[in-house]
């Protein structure tokens, strides 16, 4: 079998975002104090709220996001009630007492001087507007707020399993999205994100003792001690205000702790790479390992799909696991080197698949996770030369499947069924559509069409169907029936060699269309004396062809399988007792279901 590996070319074709396109713009100023003691907070935000739409707004909406770590919320119903409830929550929400919640409360609303009524809704606050906004308009939101960080740690909250006082992830009231689907008011659940691009001014005060990393370039090193982290910060008493902002981002996270350490390393492009992490000698030689590492993972990323856009990147050890964030991720630390760089390397590459190209995660989870296990899968390949890192994307899927528990990629991210199934679909299924993409388009198409979305889309908030025409224009490849096929239904592949048949010279063989899912074919024939022909069998929707496979020297073009045809006959032209094997799709990038049906070996 040969292994198919993705060379990293250049691109020139050029394509936009559809005609009309357009998104909101949010800009905000915060001023927070924080309680150590109490884990509460207090603070106010201005929003100057741009109106970029057609359509006026009559009201809008804001998530708060940590009223969902309360008794019987949807989060923690949800938690206790699907059958692979997530370790990391399970039913310890509902045992939660009232100065352990979380909790985010609007204390008064101002809009443009004018008071504002509003009702909260759980996770979400509806908020009538005063005055419309209309099309083009601005208009300023002044909000007072209180909040508690949650001992429940879901991505975000306080104390974490390894020691980590605050990791602050969704802790501040942020506007819902509206595009041209119109308002994305979804309930916190457990599950993905979806935010609307801006400029955030983000003041921090806190007991002077913590050290504060996350989203934004800190515009007072000095006031809070140089490196971040000095030792005569360590007496008791008093606050210290640190000053964050972050340009053209979705997103604020941050976390801090007295006892963190700061690393900085320089990475490419004049990037700043930090790191903060617990004063524990059994972590601490992994993450300094780390710093390394990530120069080198950024250094391919960069080169991989375009240069990442800011002057700064944190990698923050809190939360539960690993999330990203604008500018930064938090990652658990204690772990063994290969997890620690597998995690940052994972959540790193969100930077370009999420934080730079905006999916919408709840809609769009297969793009968000599955591009950035895909980007992370071309790092392992190249960086640590593991020629299998695509397999277990493959054996997640067709185990899901295998199981009866798949579920369409189009499922909205809170709604599938099983935790497995939403994992599997987003992160591996997704992957799989683009390593299988290089299948039926060519590895240098898919890495070409990559870079060419990350340049036209940047800053924006893409679709699948953005991403599929970008494709089609690179490759000259009709994709739809591929979009339609892998992410809005759950019918499978399964090709198979039906039967073989010695005509003399000659040898027939009867290819089959066992699943619904139609492909092109890859035909492997190797012959005895060791020479090897790769028949080539577009599928006559496509419209087009992939080029050859670069290590490819007999490389034939047959005529077009049409997909209700479920049966394609090619005729050989050497007899059966020349031949060593055959084999559908050499490479092992397309995801057949069942392989046992694949391989012909001639035992004569």
């Amino acid at each position: 079998m040969k292994t198919l590996l993705f060379i990293l070319l250049g691109s020139a074709v050029l394509a936009q975002p559809q005609p009309g396109y357009w998104q909101q713009k949010a800009d905000y100023t915060m001023n927070v104090d924080v309680d150590v003691k109490s884990f509460r907070y207090s603070g106010t935000q201005e929003l100057i709220y741009t109106n970029k739409s057609p359509d006026t707004l009559k009201r809008v909406f804001y998530h708060l996001y940590f009223n969902a770590f309360q008794p019987n919320s949807e989060m923690d119903v949800r938690s206790r009630n699907i059958v692979d409830p997530d370790e990391r929550v399970g039913a310890r929400i509902e045992k939660l007492t009232p100065d352990e919640i979380g909790y985010l409360h609007p204390t008064s609303l101002i809009q443009d001087g004018v008071p504002l009524s509003f009702q909260e809704e759980e996770t979400l606050l509806v908020v009538p507007l005063a005055v419309p906004l209309a099309p083009g308009a601005s208009t300023t939101l002044s909000m007072n707020f209180e909040g508690q960080v949650p001992k429940q740690i879901r991505r975000s909250g306080r104390n974490s399993k390894e020691g980590v006082a605050l990791s602050m992830t969704q802790w501040y009231p942020k506007l819902a999205e509206y595009d041209y689907e119109g308002w994305h008011t979804n309930p916190y659940i457990g599950r993905e994100f979806h935010g609307v691009w801006g400029n955030f001014d983000v003041k921090l005060t806190l007991d002077k003792r913590y050290v504060v990393g996350g989203t934004g370039y800190l515009q007072n090193p000095e006031e809070v001690g140089h490196g971040y982290a000095e030792k005569t910060k360590k007496t008791k008493g008093g606050k210290l205000t640190w000053h964050f902002i972050a340009p053209n981002v979705h997103d604020f996270a941050w976390a801090a702790d007295p006892d963190y350490v700061h690393d900085v390393a320089n990475g490419p492009n004049g990037v700043k790479l930090h790191f903060f992490y617990k004063d524990q000698l059994k972590i601490a030689e992994n993450w300094k390992r780390l710093q390394a590492d990530t120069v080198k993972l950024m250094t391919f990323f960069n080169n991989a799909i375009g240069p990442y856009p800011y002057k700064q990147y944190t990698v923050l050890q809190g939360g539960d696991g690993g999330m990203e964030y604008a500018m930064c991720t938090l990652i658990t630390g204690e772990r063994s080197y290969g997890s620690l760089y597998g995690v940052t390397s994972h959540e790193l590459a969100h930077s370009w698949f999420q934080h730079v190209l905006a999916f919408n995660e709840s809609k769009y989870a297969w793009m968000d996770e599955g591009f950035t296990v895909f980007l992370d899968a071309l790092g392992e390949q190249s960086l640590n030369g593991n020629t299998d890192a695509f397999a277990p994307a493959y054996e997640d899927y067709r185990m899901l499947v295998e199981n009866g528990l798949e579920e369409p990629l189009t499922t909205h991210a809170d709604r599938f069924d099983t935790n497995i199934a939403y994992r599997t679909a987003s992160y591996d299924k997704g992957a799989v559509f683009l390593s299988q993409l290089a299948y039926v388009v060519g590895p240098d198409a898919v890495i070409e069409a990559l870079r060419l979305f990350y340049r036209e889309f940047a800053f924006k908030h893409p679709t699948p169907n953005d991403f599929k025409r970008i494709v089609e224009k690179v490759s000259g490849i009709q994709l739809e029936w591929y979009l339609n096929d892998w992410t809005r239904t759950t019918k499978t592949i399964d090709y198979a060699i039906k039967s073989v048949n010695p005509l003399g010279e000659k040898t027939e063989v009867l290819l089959e269309r066992v699943g619904a899912v139609g492909m092109p074919i890859d035909f492997g024939v190797f012959y005895k004396d060791g020479t090897q022909v790769i028949h080539y069998i577009p599928m006559q929707m496509m419209f087009g062809e992939k080029p050859p496979m670069t290590d490819v020297s007999n490389w034939v073009i047959e005529k077009d399988w049409a997909w209700a045809r479920p049966t394609y006959s090619i005729l050989l032209d050497a007899p059966i007792e020349e031949i060593l094997q055959l084999r559908i799709d050499p490479t092992g990038l397309m995801a057949d279901i069942n392989l046992s049906n694949n391989v012909f070996e001639n035992t004569q």
